[in-house]
């Protein structure tokens, strides 16, 4: 029996038929829901210096979803650009050499140009790589 539930993972029942047809629930409709359910919380607002690190300043506002858990065990990290309203825009995978970390990160109301400076901020350094998924139009 649980092998047949992993099968149907991320699926949902079509509310529109009576055959009950199975409909693929997409990465963007979890991760939506999951906004929407969770407080943003910007502990980090764009132009502030890194605690540790203060020559490194953040070039968006940055936080997290309250009362969520992300890779590192800490809340989901979230960019907050300055469109609105504020959709997610993408998702960012990255890596960081220092910390042996790898996260996902969400973009949320970000502009072209917004996505560019996230993408030269993770990726100027030595020790820290990342990719931008966009998400497709909406």
């Amino acid at each position: 029996m649980a092998e047949q539930r992993s099968e149907l993972e991320g699926y949902a029942r079509d509310p529109t038929t009576t055959r009950e047809p199975l409909v693929r629930k997409s990465l963007w409709t979890y991760l939506d829901a999951l906004l929407e359910s969770a407080e943003l919380v910007i502990d980090r607002p764009k132009g502030s210096s890194h605690s540790r690190y203060p020559s490194l300043v953040y070039p968006l506002d940055y936080g997290y979803l309250k009362g969520t858990s992300g890779g590192d065990g800490n809340e989901v990290d979230v960019w907050r650009g300055t469109r609105t309203p504020a959709r997610l825009d993408a998702v960012v995978c990255m890596a960081d050499a220092l910390k042996r970390d790898v996260e996902v990160k969400l973009l949320v109301g970000c502009s072209e140009e917004e996505k560019t400076v996230f993408c030269d901020f993770h990726n100027g350094g030595e020790y820290m790589a990342a990719i931008l998924v966009r998400r497709g139009a909406m």
